[in-house]
């Protein structure tokens, strides 16, 4: 679970200007196109949110100044909408990690609204996802341990009144987690720059 600091989020168009061409000052504020030095300062952040913006500027290679108001407007923009510390769960114990598919019992607008209200209450789900295919919602769930667990399926989970059914399995040990998003697809073919992962 993470500790996570909101930014208001404003929708953009999220396209990409040719990253091969420098601005004639980088340092000035851009128009609605992500360019390489925006994709570097997201890729370094994803990676490290803890740099200074001097270290972040030498990383990417602008001053301190234009660096700043380049995150400034990444943030305004709702590229980047928050930043967090990466928690080891089994550290603070919570050693069980379920993944959930839920079916609703009516799917119907109210139901699943309350549903979806319910599901975003309980602080031990840290994520839901509507699904395809059989089931209604699939959530990632922590707990303590397996008794802790089955304790919440049944008396919190299985007692919403529109939940039919539920198909839980377990994770045996993780191969990959945390979110660093790819960047590589926004840099156009034979384009450089910072855009790694």
């Amino acid at each position: 679970m993470s500790s996570e600091t909101r930014l208001p989020k404003i929708g953009v168009s999220g396209k990409t200007r040719g990253l091969d061409a420098q601005p004639a000052d980088p340092g000035e504020p851009h128009g609605a196109e992500l360019d390489r030095y925006d994709l570097a300062i997201l890729g370094e952040l994803q990676r490290d949110a803890r740099l200074s913006n001097a270290e972040l500027a030498q990383r990417i290679g602008l001053s301190a100044a234009p660096t700043w108001r380049r995150v400034r407007w990444l943030e305004e923009q709702g590229y980047i909408t928050g930043y967090r510390a990466e928690i080891n769960r089994r550290k603070i114990g919570l050693g069980v990690l379920a993944f959930v598919r839920v079916e609703a019992e009516r799917n119907n607008r109210g139901e699943t609204q309350a549903l979806e209200d319910a599901i975003r209450a309980m602080p031990e789900v840290v994520a839901c996802h509507y699904i395809s295919g059989s089931g209604t919602f699939e959530l990632h769930v922590v707990a303590t341990d397996l008794d802790a667990y089955s304790r919440w399926a049944m008396e919190t989970l299985f007692a919403l009144p529109n939940v039919k059914d539920m198909h839980t399995s377990f994770s045996l040990g993780e191969v990959k987690a945390g979110a660093v998003w790819p960047l590589g697809h926004l840099v156009p073919p034979g384009g450089r720059g910072g855009a790694r992962g």
